[in-house]
């Protein structure tokens, strides 16, 4: 399977050390990440340090360098427990409010990252979570692309494209595996045992990374509601996997 990398939590408080580690690592490799820029972060777990002065003269050097940008959302603060229609988790930023609503918050982001001399029509849900009002907000505030969703490689849905991200990041790095899919990374939150593991892996199968950006070149399969259900159910046997996952690591503290 052919792997792109995405970035999720950019915001001017973020760890800049573990961030600049991880662009110096793909960027040397060829591989120019989606970056998910939070446009007015108020989650005080993403502030890990004093906001940089110069974030945003940072994003777009990178984003001229070759990095795609993303809109993550707008303020990263989950205010209901929806879990939308793809449900890896039971609340959201978006799911659960009125069109109306979510269309304020989308355009009122996409205006802020305006200011910044940033402009994107990729959408990059916080906690993965959007129901059908985004989806139809989003078109209206004229975004194309959502990272989000399994797959094989991108897809229509409600005439918006998805740039599918990894079910499981073991079965997709196995290259006798075919599709193309992204692998998620919070950088805030990587270990020195996380970094030297993507380090080997692109060591070893340098071969199957590709620039985010191609991704935008590539055709979008059409899927129907059978495909949507099958996803919808994956994504909450993934969601009850996680949660167990975690509960057992707690069991054994």
């Amino acid at each position: 399977m052919k792997l792109t990398v995405r970035l999720d939590d950019i915001t001017p408080g973020m760890d800049s050390g573990k961030f600049l580690r991880m662009k110096e690592l793909l960027f040397g490799a060829g591989i120019c990440p989606l970056l998910g820029v939070v446009p007015e972060n108020k989650d005080g777990t993403l502030i890990k340090e004093a906001p940089g002065e110069d974030f945003w003269d940072s994003i777009r050097a990178l984003r001229d360098e070759g990095a795609v940008i993303a809109m993550h959302g707008l303020s990263h603060v989950y205010d209901t427990k929806e879990p939308g229609i793809f449900p890896l988790n039971p609340f959201s930023e978006f799911a659960g409010h009125s069109l109306s609503g979510q269309r304020a918050r989308i355009r009122r982001g996409k205006a802020i990252l305006k200011e910044h001399g940033l402009e994107t029509d990729i959408f990059m849900a916080p906690g993965h979570s959007f129901d059908g009002n985004t989806l139809r907000a989003l078109k209206e505030e004229g975004f194309r692309y959502i990272t989000d969703g399994f797959g094989k490689g991108p897809y229509l849905r409600e005439e918006l494209i998805f740039l599918p991200i990894s079910f499981r990041k073991k079965d997709s790095v196995d290259p006798r595996r075919t599709g193309y899919t992204t692998l998620v990374f919070h950088t805030n939150e990587m270990t020195d045992s996380d970094f030297e593991s993507l380090k080997r892996l692109i060591e070893n199968r340098g071969e199957q990374f590709f620039p985010y950006g191609e991704f935008l070149t590539m055709d979008a399969k059409r899927r129907g509601a059978a495909g949507n259900m099958g996803e919808y159910l994956l994504a909450g046997m993934k969601s009850r996997l996680v949660r167990w996952k975690l509960h057992i690591q707690r069991g054994l503290h």
